[in-house]
């Protein structure tokens, strides 16, 4: 995997079906690297849209990346609780430090209460027409549109809040042994 370690900032780069560059994020502190996922955090990062819009994130984040799952997980940590922004994705890949995948437009959004709602199916339904999703790719995101939400139904990982709180105990430690 490029021989990325713990420690190494990479960006991200999200493609949509027809290969156009649709948004960057300029910083992914790796915490973890396993066979199956890559686990990065940021805060108060440059995004960079498509229209070429930027701003910078509010919080810190822990982002879950797979390597064999159509999807991947943004752990906001705000001030109001955990929120969780996952998007259906196909699984990714590393190139040049840089971690690219290509996002499928359906969202779960999960609530510091639990509760969770499904966004942009509309968004999902034009892109299928219009960028020829095949059936094919249809039902693998849509099976893994109702994996996830199994998950979180059934509090599994990546929706364990001490999961989270781990890699954020470990982003901390990271950026306080990078000042000294």
């Amino acid at each position: 995997m490029d021989n990325i370690k713990v420690g190494d900032c990479l960006t991200i780069h999200c493609y949509k079906h027809n290969g156009i560059l649709h948004r960057v994020c300029e910083e992914a502190i790796v915490l973890e690297v396993t066979e199956d996922k890559l686990v990065c955090a940021n805060d108060k990062t440059k995004i960079t849209e498509r229209d070429g819009r930027s701003y910078h994130t509010n919080e810190i984040a822990i982002l879950i990346f797979y390597q064999k799952k159509w999807f991947n997980i943004i752990a906001q940590l705000k001030n109001q609780g955990l929120f969780y922004y996952c998007n259906i994705a196909s699984p990714y890949i590393i190139d040049n430090n840089i971690i690219k995948y290509i996002d499928y437009d359906l969202d779960l959004r999960v609530f510091p209460d639990g509760g969770f709602r499904v966004l942009d199916r509309n968004e999902y339904k034009y892109h299928k027409k219009i960028m020829n999703y095949s059936d094919d790719l249809d039902k693998i995101i849509t099976s893994e549109l109702q994996h996830l939400i199994t998950l979180k139904k059934e509090e599994k990982e990546p929706f364990i809040k001490d999961s989270i709180e781990k890699y954020y105990q470990k982003y901390l430690q990271l950026k306080k042994n990078a000042k000294s």
